[in-house]
């Protein structure tokens, strides 16, 4: 029973520290596509058709949700003693119960390349893909685990 939950550990910090440099390169890829777009967008007048590839602007009309900030403030104008009471209430203060499984490798112990590679494999990499990736990923998880401490969370509840 203590092998299995220890086995769980291993694959979980593992599973945190592929996560780490996988999810830092995602947001980096989500913060340049909306740049790249607007760049090519000024570029283009409209329409572009290239050899390879293409690339055209459209405009979209679409009804959208008023903003909780506007409705509120909507009916703070026509309302305002139920807006201040609705204000007061969006203003308190919830005490909220978090729970957390706290997580992390002993003093003087390591993760296996095969700990790691269990996790890639999982994900739906070859064992050779897994094998190639390894190295890069632990170099960029460790270089941004530096700047974290060095225990983890998970909220579970």
């Amino acid at each position: 029973m203590t092998e299995n939950i220890e086995d769980k550990i291993i694959t979980l910090i593992a599973t945190d520290r592929i996560d780490i440099p996988i999810s830092s390169m995602s947001g980096k890829l989500k913060r340049a596509k909306p740049k790249l777009a607007k760049g090519i967008a000024e570029d283009i007048s409209g329409r572009y058709e290239g050899s390879r590839v293409y690339a055209r602007i459209e405009n979209e009309d679409e009804m959208k949700a008023r903003g909780m900030k506007e409705g509120i403030e909507l009916f703070s104008n026509e309302f305002p003693k139920y807006g201040t009471i609705l204000r007061g209430l969006i203003e308190e203060q919830r005490a909220l119960r978090e729970t957390h499984l706290y997580f992390g490798v002993n003093s003087g112990c390591r993760l296996t390349a095969d700990d790691y590679m269990g996790v890639m494999t999982g994900l739906g990499f070859s064992e050779a893909r897994s094998r190639e990736l390894y190295p890069d990923l632990m170099d960029a998880s460790r270089s941004i685990s530096r700047k974290r401490e060095e225990e983890r969370s998970v909220l579970i509840g």
